[in-house]
């Protein structure tokens, strides 16, 4: 039970991105069965989607990427305008003139428990990522074109990189407290749950009880000064139902990232405003090309036919992506004729066009895997060239998740018409996770990615060094894929600093991605929110020309975030609300919860 409430009402999950402080307030009505001090200004936002760890080395879900952003600070924060870095623990940086050498200024700020930040606290947490295979998972790719990291000085912070990196203002590594870190036996087993956790960023948290709430408090010793709010707390919701229910009785002030039926079924409410603007993610299958290890070890049991190209292309021409954009997402999401990037970036987003563009043909399906030898038994399931296995394939997804039921209804029709039976496997999230980015025991998972401003990251999960060691660790591989082509393009784009020339590179990784077929995106979902507009007066979208309200990068909407005291509430529904577009701050988000979770959730929406 979490201290000062009854019961578990619901938390709160911002994220995104802002400047000048501005108006924004959220009002919140003294709720029943809340038990704390008398114009306490707490804000709750709930989730459907717990915390897979505390752990920044380890965290890949939005949820947990979004909490430790708000706790530990980065090099850079991402403009609220114009999505570019901006500063952030580094103050100013330069580079060298052959741009190999990257000093970064480390501003003047404290640890939560006092002690100075320094760039020791920055270089340590970077080599710790270049040495240590299990603090790999999350960040990885970031450092692995570093050469060596020191701090001169406690202020001074120095990269040196093998080549150049076009990225390295956007590496989105937090950084951490060296003297609580450095004793740390196991960081793939450490759970980081030792609280008040220890951070520089505008947050603490207090207390985080597994698969049920996680409570944040303002951290006095911010360098910008502690937010304006007495507690943030983050609770989880076992189904988006409750969580919409949650919202219409007040328990909880803002959800975001809703599936199209519960957007819908907030319609009609005079106290709930929905947001619907274009989203920062992808919704997509992966696709079991062949798993192995980072050291090319084979593992998992994933069916030897998606090692086929053709028969992975066959799939896609089988998938009718704006069926599924009208039947499961209510015509809210956008078809996806591109890959993982979605076309809210639309400085790196690619379009297929003219022969690359995959559309609705199950007779070129049929007809491919015809030519490729896949020939039909009696009962019309088609069987390995030269009459060896059956294409029997399994479909992962989560369990309880609506959304990805109906999905694989679809494709159980769709792959049933070129000869492919598909069987629904739900899993419950960890296993998922497990499955799917370690064991390698699948053959079509459901899956998708929010995207960062820079895609490099997303991109790098289908790298070959992203998948897992021997043992199981690091990794962050989202795909197991591996192809020289598509690495020789990261690499290429990694060092190339003309960014028109970089966005290049780029969307021919995605172009790889998408006629190569490891991963087949199905559509982008819109950004669909709704918040009580009786306790949030002010929201500022991010970016700011009809943003997001939540799901963004950084940390800006719940540090501006403004809450009517408790004794204050009460002025009753209507209080007028506008949805302010003010220079630099962001918004909150979130999905509903009660403390009553029995089991992790989770959904292609996981991850960061």
């Amino acid at each position: 039970m979490v201290r000062g409430l009854s019961r578990i009402v619901v938390a709160a999950v911002v994220l995104g991105l802002a400047g000048p402080a501005s108006p924004l307030w959220a009002g919140s009505e003294a709720r029943a069965g809340i038990e704390g001090p008398a114009g306490a200004r707490v804000v709750r936002i709930g989730v459907t989607q717990s915390v897979d760890s505390m752990n920044p080395f380890l965290a890949l879900r939005l949820v947990s990427t979004s909490i430790l952003r708000w706790t530990y600070a980065e090099l850079t924060v991402p403009d609220p305008k114009t999505l570019r870095p901006s500063p952030d623990l580094a103050e100013s940086w330069r580079t060298s003139a052959d741009k190999l050498t990257w000093t970064f200024t480390i501003r003047r700020a404290k640890w939560s428990d006092g002690v100075p930040v320094t760039a020791g606290d920055a270089a340590w947490t970077f080599n710790k990522l270049m040495t240590d295979d299990a603090a790999k998972t999350a960040n990885g790719t970031a450092v692995e074109n570093f050469a060596s990291v020191t701090a001169p000085d406690d202020r001074t912070l120095v990269i040196r990189t093998k080549k150049p990196q076009a990225s390295m203002l956007d590496t989105p590594v937090p950084i951490v407290p060296e003297h609580v870190w450095k004793d740390v036996p196991d960081v793939g087993a450490f759970e980081n749950d030792r609280y008040p956790m220890v951070g520089d960023g505008p947050y603490i948290a207090v207390e985080h009880k597994k698969d049920a709430y996680v409570r944040l408090k303002p951290n006095p010793d911010y360098w910008r000064g502690p937010p304006r709010l007495d507690e943030l707390d983050i609770v989880f919701y076992t189904n988006p139902e409750a969580a919409n229910a949650g919202l219409k009785k007040g328990d909880i002030d803002l959800i975001g990232r809703l599936q199209a039926p519960q957007y819908q079924a907030l319609a009609g409410d005079p106290d709930i405003v929905r947001w619907n603007t274009q989203g920062r993610r992808s919704t997509y299958l992966a696709l079991n090309p062949g798993a192995a290890t980072a050291g090319g070890e084979p593992i998992g049991d994933g069916h030897p036919a998606l090692r086929d190209a053709r028969v992975r292309q066959a799939i896609h021409y089988a998938i009718d992506k704006k069926a599924l954009v009208q039947q499961v997402q209510d015509g809210l999401a956008v078809p996806a004729d591109g890959s993982v990037v979605p076309p809210m970036y639309p400085e790196f987003f690619w379009k297929a066009e003219g022969a690359d563009l995959v559309v609705h043909d199950p007779a070129r399906a049929n007809r491919m895997l015809d030519d490729a030898g896949y020939k039909r038994g009696p009962d019309g399931i088609r069987t390995m060239p030269g009459g060896g296995r059956r294409l029997d394939l399994r479909f992962s997804i989560h369990t309880e998740t609506p959304v990805e039921e109906k999905i694989a209804q679809f494709l159980t029709g769709w792959l049933k018409d070129i000869g492919i039976r598909l069987t629904t496997r739900p899993l419950d999230s960890s296993k998922f996770t497990e499955e799917t980015g370690s064991t390698a025991l699948y053959d079509i998972a459901i899956s998708g990615w929010s995207v960062d401003p820079d895609p490099e990251e997303v991109l790098a999960t289908h790298l070959c060094s992203r998948r897992p060691t021997a043992s199981g660790r690091g990794g962050g591989t989202e795909s197991f894929y591996c192809d020289e082509q598509y690495e020789d393009l990261y690499r290429r784009q990694l060092t190339e600093l003309d960014r028109a020339r970089r966005a290049d590179l780029v969307k021919r990784m995605q172009r790889r991605l998408y006629t190569n077929a490891p991963v087949i995106a199905l559509y982008y979902p819109n950004d669909l929110e709704a918040y009580r507009k009786d306790r949030i007066a002010a929201i500022t979208p991010v970016p700011e020309d009809k943003g997001l309200l939540y799901g963004g990068s950084g940390y800006w909407p719940v540090y501006t975030l403004r809450a009517v005291p408790a004794a204050a509430a009460g002025s009753g529904p209507g209080a007028g609300v506008t949805v302010a577009v003010v220079a630099g701050v962001a918004v909150l988000a979130g999905v509903g919860a009660l403390l009553l979770v029995r089991r992790r959730r989770a959904s292609a929406y996981d991850r960061e």
